[in-house]
């Protein structure tokens, strides 16, 4: 490190974020950095300029970067700030840990009411940012407590109160990121709950692209709908934009076929909002986020 004072993780000039998101597709990131901790994290986050566009990114679903990349400072946790306590009726977690980690440590501690986040495709910041759900649960259900990071370094300690939280949204303190979250079960029986995650994993298999590169989710439901309902009544499973289709396997699903660029996913998701619009008059709200500049 010689552009950071004092920071020892690792930093990377015009990495490609197309080894880094679940599409597999993207340009280049100006810079990307790994801390080593929460301590670095801050120490890096101080020496920003103000004005500096940031980037939070774990395992990458949920997220489309357009091929021109991302003009700014991407901040990367994956496999990283990883702290884990499991309390009586709590589970203390940084935002690196995997969701599906969260539910399984869930199950070993007998408590009841984590099994959802098996489903969850993503890391515990992830669905925080969110408020990510499957099964009929969401996250910020269970939320007690978060941390958070802000442009300085500083660390805060917030309450559930203190955000405006909705169908996969959560709006909070301007500039302020999740670093850790605090989230609280029921007592329950280890071999339901177990039995419980193995069930909802299985189901996710079956019914969704598993094995291709996609992004969970691209559409938010409708309310009283599904998504994958209204395009796959419109014939639209196997629908193709260059290397970019919508999954034969469920219909709120776009896949990488191979060689899909980012501007091919993009394109299809506005295919299918406009004829979802025409043929049901619902306008398709995208759950992605999508980033970056235009190639």
């Amino acid at each position: 490190m010689t552009d950071f004072l004092n920071c020892h993780g690792e930093l990377f000039l015009n990495e490609s974020l197309a080894k880094h998101t679940s599409w597999r597709v993207g340009g280049n990131a100006r810079q990307l950095y790994k801390p080593t901790d929460k301590a670095d994290l801050g120490q890096f986050l101080s020496q920003l300029p103000v004005e500096e566009p940031v980037l939070w990114l774990g395992l990458g679903s949920n997220l489309l970067v357009r091929d021109g990349g991302f003009l700014g400072t991407v901040i990367s946790t994956a496999g990283i700030l990883q702290d884990f306590t499991v309390n009586d009726d709590s589970i203390e977690a940084e935002v690196g840990v995997y969701c599906s980690k969260l539910a399984k440590q869930a199950a070993k501690a007998s408590l009841s009411g984590g099994a959802f986040f098996a489903g969850i495709p993503g890391t515990f910041g992830g669905a925080l940012a969110m408020n990510a759900g499957a099964h009929g649960t969401e996250t910020w259900s269970l939320v007690s407590q978060v941390t958070t990071v802000d442009r300085r370094g500083q660390f805060h300690i917030r309450t559930p109160d203190e955000f405006d939280v909705s169908y996969r949204q959560v709006i909070g303190p301007k500039e302020e990121w999740f670093i850790a979250g605090k989230v609280d079960f029921e007592q329950g029986d280890q071999a339901h709950e177990t039995a419980e995650i193995k069930s909802l994993l299985k189901r996710r298999n079956e019914t969704q692209p598993t094995n291709q590169p996609c992004a969970g989710s691209v559409f938010r439901n409708p309310e009283n709908d599904f998504a994958g309902r209204l395009i796959e009544t419109l014939g639209l499973k196997g629908l193709t934009v260059g290397g970019a289709a919508v999954s034969e396997k469920h219909a709120n699903f776009i896949v990488n076929t191979g060689d899909a660029k980012a501007a091919d996913i993009e394109s299809l998701i506005s295919l299918v909002q406009q004829k979802v619009a025409q043929a049901h008059g619902v306008n398709l709200q995208t759950e992605v986020h999508i980033v970056g500049e235009v190639a």
